[in-house]
């Protein structure tokens, strides 16, 4: 239900479209018309005209077409169109660096997005191509060794590395992020995994007390009073199953951080009247309908139960920028218990990167053999729903 906020311009846009941008850009600069001041300027050699223009701008679109998918032949015909358009082909004729801008934006995007084997095949075309270039035309070479000057197809080779180290710097950031993310999301199931092991102490502490006093109990009148001792070895073994029943259902072990109190109240659906009050007078209203038997549930149930609704109404209250909310809870259905959610609200939610509150919601509902779900409705809003068996499965 965490918003999930708009990605930047640049990712909206599909690399073909801003490969297709920079040929554009590139055919209007003036180091590219035909007949204009910077090619004379360049010794640029005579140009077949406007149908000449758009054949090269069409090998060019093709070739951004297959940036993503045969990112080494877009580079090719991106290179093609540019030296022909240029007439870079000729001895003695300098590419201009801007002439060049549509494959410097696509060996970028290559290497920022594509696998490295496609990146460093690009890189060494595109270099290549520069190289024998820059040998056909006097003078070049001048610019790279000597630092006297720097020729355009020089500049072309040097924006070139450009790209590519920026397309590199690019692809660490976007996984490093990835990495961050996944090690969050691990640290999020990590938390809520310890904080079920905090509550389930509580709940496994108080049972065996009910078991130490029952069996003192026993012990004390097993002589006088068979039948209160019965009683008692009774209470032991129910209180003993459902501690039992919470441990093969939570499937984790119980661990405590070193000096660390659980400092957690137990709470249930018979806190949930008073969740409801307290987010009603927060701004939105939580109607709650309940429907079965509304029975008492085993303990890490009803806990659990619980905290899918609190996390799910906390949302709704944070994201969903609605009024209210309806809380479903059902147990029509014998030896299970389900709960839904909704809001009509514009939250989205359940993406990476979007907060960790469901994914230690689904974590929660796992270890008890549950199912969850949660997602925009196609109505509009947003919905979570949990299914938690209440029966202990054999061999859990």
């Amino acid at each position: 239900m965490s918003a999930t906020p708009s990605p930047p311009l640049f990712r909206r846009v599909p690399p073909e479209v801003w490969v297709g941008a920079a040929w554009c850009v590139a055919a209007a600069y003036p180091a590219v018309l035909l007949g204009g001041a910077a090619r004379q300027h360049h010794g640029a050699a005579a140009h077949g005209g406007l149908a000449f223009t758009l054949a090269t701008t069409a090998v060019a679109f093709v070739g951004a077409a297959l940036v993503r998918r045969l990112p080494v032949l877009s580079i090719v015909l991106l290179l093609v169109a540019a030296f022909t358009e240029t007439d870079g082909w000729a001895a003695n004729t300098q590419v201009p660096p801007a002439a060049l801008l549509a494959v410097d934006v696509a060996l970028c995007l290559i290497t920022a997005t594509r696998p490295r084997r496609s990146s460093r095949a690009a890189f060494t075309l595109v270099m290549v191509f520069l190289v024998l270039h820059i040998g056909l035309v006097h003078g070049n070479t001048v610019g790279i060794f000597t630092g006297t000057h720097i020729g355009s197809a020089d500049g072309a080779a040097l924006l070139a590395l450009i790209a590519w180290l920026v397309g590199r710097s690019m692809r660490e950031n976007r996984e490093h992020a990835r990495a961050l993310s996944t090690r969050a999301a691990a640290e999020a199931v990590t938390a809520e995994r310890l904080r079920i092991a905090r509550e389930m102490h509580d709940t496994v502490a108080h049972s065996i007390g009910i078991v130490a006093l029952q069996a003192g109990a026993a012990r004390r009148v097993i002589d006088t009073r068979p039948d209160r001792a019965r009683e008692a070895l009774a209470e032991i073994e129910n209180a003993g199953r459902e501690t039992l029943a919470g441990l093969r259902r939570m499937l984790v072990a119980l661990r405590r951080a070193d000096g660390e109190a659980s400092a957690i109240v137990p709470q249930g659906l018979a806190d949930l009247d008073r969740l409801a009050a307290a987010t009603t007078a927060a701004g939105v209203r939580v109607e709650v309908r309940r429907q079965g038997d509304q029975g008492p549930l085993p303990p890490e149930v009803d806990l659990s139960v619980f905290r899918v609704i609190q996390e799910s109404v906390t949302n709704v209250v944070r994201h969903a920028d609605t009024r209210s909310c309806l809380v479903r809870v059902d147990r029509r259905t014998a030896g299970e218990v389900s709960v839904e959610i909704t809001d009509r609200g514009r939250g989205r939610g359940g993406e990476p990167g979007g907060g960790f509150g469901l994914a230690g919601l689904r974590e929660r509902v796992a270890l008890l053999h549950g199912e969850f779900d949660a997602g925009p409705r196609p109505e509009g809003g947003f919905r979570v729903t949990a299914r938690l068996p209440l029966a202990v499965e054999v061999g859990a």
